[in-house]
């Protein structure tokens, strides 16, 4: 069983602007209101430390692989809950220079595994609301600088 969530948002600034906005994972706790702690070396490979908190759900602490981390492109992860194959999700953050002064945000899942029919609503309401928040606070913060 397979489930995407695809959003984005065109923001008025360079690309570079919302990537150093996006990559400031330290200030995560003071604006995120999705992802509330990132936490790692972003090289691809590496496990990273992550906290999510979609609205309307209790938070988990994942422990993703980093599969991409492209400088004002694309920053990707997989997580799993337990093991492979359960429920995974492939996690992107993609930046694409519209070459007019602003920037589309894509941020994107795709869920796979046996357990995805008991988190679907979860996956439609919460998790679909959790990322278009954060699109929108991180066009906010990268629009007001």
């Amino acid at each position: 069983m397979d489930k995407e969530i695809n959003t984005e948002t065109v923001i008025k600034a360079k690309t570079e602007e919302v990537w150093a906005v996006l990559t400031d994972f330290d200030n995560y706790q003071k604006w995120n209101p999705f992802i509330k702690l990132i936490k790692g070396q972003m090289v691809v490979g590496n496990r990273i430390t992550v906290r999510l908190e979609p609205p309307g759900s209790s938070g988990m602490n994942i422990r993703p692989k980093v599969l991409a981390f492209v400088v004002n492109k694309e920053f990707r992860w997989i997580g799993h809950l337990l093991i492979p194959g359960l429920f995974d999700g492939d996690h992107r953050f993609e930046l694409v220079d519209n070459k007019n002064g602003t920037t589309t945000f894509r941020q994107s899942e795709k869920f796979k595994g046996i357990l995805i029919p008991l988190f679907k609503k979860m996956l439609d309401i919460n998790t679909t609301n959790g990322f278009r928040q954060m699109n929108e606070k991180l066009k906010n913060i990268v629009e007001q600088k």
